[in-house]
């Protein structure tokens, strides 16, 4: 049976196993469910806000109902501990009334015994009403709760008128004298017998001579002491003479000693009197209370209950406030008898404050912890509901972003084309025989149309910076190229100024390495001396543009910057003006987009206060600091510093070599030959001389032509050639005369090797002689690279001896570069067909334009002649990308012919793979146009307005270098 049992009990718990996983398998099955059921239901407002309703009412129902189970529990608890309390005193109050009756009545029966012993056995008897009373007073103490004893003597009918002469008193009736005290005297009837008191003590005196079977009670309990041999107990009465309540304890006295199991009949034979023991409870229980201290604090009463239907009081009150009670049995050794303790509090029950306080701080709390769940849940739906209103904002600034975006581009793209055509058609007019007039005329017409198209490319930027999607790309550059065409920008202006660069002085832009920045810049005071300028005016402190930078300390010395890695180089870059300087009230919004000093810095110089916004967003890409300084009337210093990749595979001392004097790119035909330069400003002097020596082209310096001369008078160097600054030129036309003639007179043929470093083309023009002595060849500022070999070498008669057209470099046989190549132009505007195939003309090439994408198409149709493509992305019927796709799956079938044999190779001069280089012509300049363009197949990429320039770099990158065929 146990193995059957405990197989039993292991399948149950496999089978219950086995159930608890199949729930767990549906529960996982249907979790996507429950999940998406959710977001259904719960995830809308009106139903999330019903369920959280709920469930809050639930909570707050399930709280409040167990607050009320902690009350219950805890009141509870102190009412059993309250009943516990009232068990324990009313227990102990039992017992100890209990144990003190217990030695009442043994003393009593132990009187039974002395009175058998020294009355009945003596004769004549040794006890008499005189030695009772003493004996009973003096061991009074040993019966506590007795009030009196008596001995009553057993008396027949034949021996009653003999016992009445010996006592000499009648016998009395006990029933007269309870009911009526009056009538006390009244003698007892003729009986079968009688049982007269003889001995009593003092306290009850009153009751010698009274029968004792005469009383109802009191016969009673005679009859079943005699009887039982035991002490039995009367019902509660009331006593003679005090009236209160009390019991007779009665044991009887035999004539000899019986056996324990005595018939009652021998017992009855045997009597010879009753010893009875009068108990006043309400005395005896108010003395036992007496010596409790907590016997205030409860009630006692004392119940016979014999009788249960009709218990009799024996002592107490019934009147009690608090339903509490707790009863405790009393066994006073009379089995017929029955007796019980019943206690209760006097006082109610106090409030259970701990209960109560416990029970309220939960539902507080629980209220409190609802209130925090109801705030959260608002709270998360009112984010929710911001969340949900923010991302309408998004979604309507992100279209208002794509709507500006697609604004800009279309403004963009509308202005773009007509200028791509007026920048065009002046760059071929340029071409033509122009005299001085409309030479100036064109050039006031480019400058217009390239600031306009500048102030577009600023716009779109700003728009890039703002939307975050200005992108940087990292592409090998040369430094000192850029620098070169950055000065570029800005010759002509200077050249028109005669300054180099600003209305008065000059624009002087440093590049150093942060290692070495403290080395290579001397500047220190705030307003630095004149005399230590490029052109003698007073500039403002470059050291103060770059206080507040992190990659310096404090004083202003770099901080021991180390690259993160040995392929990086961070650059120091500071540009220097005099001018009118930025005013104090205005520094402080230099870099915020469109803001500009003032309305007359605006009508004056134009511009849209845009170009430093962008410059600092990008030199923060570039992991790099602005700032700068600027004095009013005086000039300012802006510097920035960069990161930048090091596109060498060098060591690092090419890194210190890029940035030093030490010549970049050397021309040989110079390399050996020796400069002079006059020049008195030390630092202009430094940069004319930084230059120069980019060519191989070892450089003095002196400060003014007397000690050019003497120098070369002393003949212990060879000249090559002699460089003038025009100041010093045009500071005293004698001097220069004198410096001339005495040139002459040295008969070393200087003319063709002396060079004049100008500022303004109109003044070097204007004078063309000095008392008739030409003046030298000029080379204009401010100094390139280019433009300086050039100007060199058609002097020195080194190199290529090409002209230089309205300033620029040498044609180089432009015709040329594209001999021999056939490009197709693809575009749907005339004028844009005619500037392309124009600048393309110019480099040699064979053009063929046509206005419809389809028709490229068609031409583009492998085998084709073509060696490139120019091709527009905006076109009516076939746009530039959908011909580009085209093209390029034609090209891949007829690959794929070639390759399976289907084709001859030999046809089409052994080309086995056609792929003509296709370059879109766009207005578009945004990234997501350029993306499309790759995306589509083509392979790159020149935005509108372009120069023949621009297309020839462009698509050269595709061909490999002809001979140059020039004579």
């Amino acid at each position: 049976m146990n193995y059957e049992s405990k197989d039993t009990k292991t399948d149950l718990r496999g089978e219950v196993f086995k159930m608890w996983l199949n729930c767990w398998e549906r529960i996982s099955g249907n979790s996507y469910y429950i999940h998406h059921l959710y977001y259904q239901s719960i995830g809308s407002k009106r139903v999330r806000e019903t369920w959280w309703r709920k469930v809050l009412i639930t909570w707050l129902l399930f709280w409040t109902l167990v607050s009320l189970w902690i009350f219950w529990y805890m009141s509870s608890q102190a009412t059993e501990k309250r009943r516990e309390a009232l068990g324990s005193m009313c227990d102990e109050r039992a017992r100890m009334l209990q144990d003190q009756f217990n030695v009442s009545m043994n003393h009593v029966q132990a009187m039974s015994i002395l009175i058998s012993t020294f009355h009945h056995g003596k004769n004549p008897s040794a006890i008499d009403q005189m030695t009772f009373t003493r004996y009973t007073e003096r061991t009074a103490f040993e019966r506590p709760l007795t009030s009196g004893v008596a001995y009553a003597v057993r008396v027949l009918r034949s021996e009653r008128e003999e016992f009445e002469k010996q006592q000499g008193w009648t016998i009395k009736r006990m029933d007269t004298f309870e009911h009526n005290p009056v009538h006390k005297d009244e003698p007892s009837p003729i009986e079968e017998e009688y049982a007269p008191v003889i001995f009593a003590q003092d306290t009850v005196s009153h009751v010698i001579s009274l029968d004792m079977l005469s009383g109802k009670e009191d016969r009673e309990n005679v009859l079943r002491a005699r009887a039982s041999g035991k002490g039995v107990l009367t019902a509660p009465f009331r006593l003679l003479k005090t009236n209160r309540l009390g019991v007779i304890l009665t044991f009887a006295v035999y004539k000899r000693e019986l056996p324990s199991n005595a018939t009652p009949n021998e017992r009855i034979e045997a009597t010879d009197g009753y010893l009875g023991g009068i108990f006043d409870i309400e005395s005896l229980v108010e003395k036992l209370l007496q010596q409790l201290a907590s016997k205030q604090t409860i009630f006692v009463n004392v119940y016979d209950i014999t009788n249960l239907s009709q218990p009799i009081s024996m002592y107490g009150s019934n009147v009690s406030d608090d339903g509490l009670w707790h009863v405790s049995t009393l066994n006073f050794g009379d089995p017929f008898r029955k007796h019980e303790m019943r206690c209760r509090f006097k006082q109610k029950a106090p409030w259970p404050l701990l209960a109560i306080s416990t029970s309220i701080g939960i539902l507080v709390i629980a209220s409190l912890v609802g209130h925090i769940f109801q705030a959260t849940v608002n709270r998360i739906a009112k984010v929710e509901e911001d969340y949900h209103g923010m991302m309408e904002l998004k979604k309507k600034a992100e279209a208002a972003d794509v709507a500006k975006s697609q604004f800009l581009a279309t403004v963009s793209h509308e202005i773009r084309t007509p200028m791509n055509g007026v920048l065009g058609m002046l760059d071929m007019l340029m071409d033509t025989e122009l005299d001085v007039t409309q030479q100036d005329y064109v050039r006031t017409a480019q400058a217009s149309g390239k600031a306009l198209v500048s102030l577009i490319n600023e716009v779109l930027d700003q728009a890039k910076v703002e939307s975050g999607k200005l992108e940087l790309e990292a592409v090998s550059f040369n430094l000192r190229a850029i620098l070169d065409d950055v000065l570029s920008l800005f010759s002509g202006k200077s050249q028109d100024k005669g300054v180099e660069f600003t209305e008065k002085g000059h624009i002087f832009v440093t590049v150093y390495l942060v290692e070495e920045v403290v080395d290579s810049i001397e500047v220190e005071t705030e307003l630095s001396s004149s005399k230590n300028t490029l052109s003698g005016y007073p500039v403002a402190d470059r050291c103060h543009s770059w206080k507040g930078f992190k990659t310096f300390n404090q004083d202003g010395s770099t901080s021991p910057f180390k690259s993160s890695s040995a392929d990086l180089i961070n650059l120091i870059v500071s540009v220097e003006d005099t001018g009118q300087g930025i005013p104090l009230e205005a520094q402080s919004r230099i870099f915020t987009p469109f803001m500009q000093v003032g309305p007359s810095i605006s009508r004056t110089h134009g511009g849209t206060g845009i170009g430093l916004s962008i410059s600092k967003y990008l030199v923060g890409r570039m992991k790099g600091e602005i700032g700068f300084v600027s004095i009013p009337n005086i000039g300012s210093t802006f510097t920035f510093t960069a990161v930048f990749g090091n596109g060498s595979s060098t060591s690092n001392e090419h890194n210190s070599q890029q940035m030093n004097n030490q010549p970049n790119s050397v021309s040989s035909e110079f390399q050996g030959m020796k400069a002079l330069v006059v020049d008195p400003r030390p630092i202009r002097a430094k940069v004319s001389r930084y230059h120069i020596q980019r060519l191989g082209i070892q450089v003095e310096v002196v400060s003014d032509l007397l000690q050019c001369l003497s120098q070369i008078a002393s003949g212990s160097k060879i000249i090559n050639m002699i460089l003038v600054e025009q100041e010093v030129w045009e500071k005293d036309t004698s001097v220069s005369t004198l410096f001339v003639n005495n040139l002459r007179k040295l008969g070393c043929g200087f003319q063709s090797k002396l060079f004049l470093l100008a500022n303004s083309i109109s003044s070097s023009r204007a004078n063309t002689s000095t008392d008739g002595v030409s003046i030298p060849s000029v080379i204009m500022k401010p100094l390139r690279s280019s433009m300086l070999a050039a100007s060199l070498q058609r002097a020195m008669g080194v190199g290529n001896k090409g002209n230089i057209r309205n300033g620029e470099l040498p044609s180089m046989s432009l015709r040329h570069l594209l001999l021999g190549r056939k490009i197709l132009i693809v575009d749907d505007n005339n004028v844009n067909l005619k500037v392309a195939a124009a600048g393309l003309k110019r480099y040699g090439a064979a053009v063929v334009c046509v206005e419809r994408g389809k028709k490229a198409t068609e031409l583009l149709t492998p085998p084709h002649q073509f060696d490139a493509c120019f091709m527009d992305i905006q076109m009516p019927e076939m746009d530039g990308f959908e011909a580009t796709k085209i093209i390029r799956e034609m090209e891949h079938n007829f690959n794929n012919r070639i390759r399976r044999g289907e084709v001859s190779i030999e046809a089409y001069e052994n080309v086995s793979n056609f792929h003509v280089p296709i370059l879109a012509m766009t207005a578009d300049v945004i990234q997501a146009t350029y993306e499309e363009c790759l995306r589509s197949g083509m392979d790159g990429y020149v935005s509108k307005p372009f120069e023949a320039e621009q297309l020839y770099r462009e698509v050269s990158r595709f061909f490999p270098p002809i001979p140059d065929r020039s004579p």
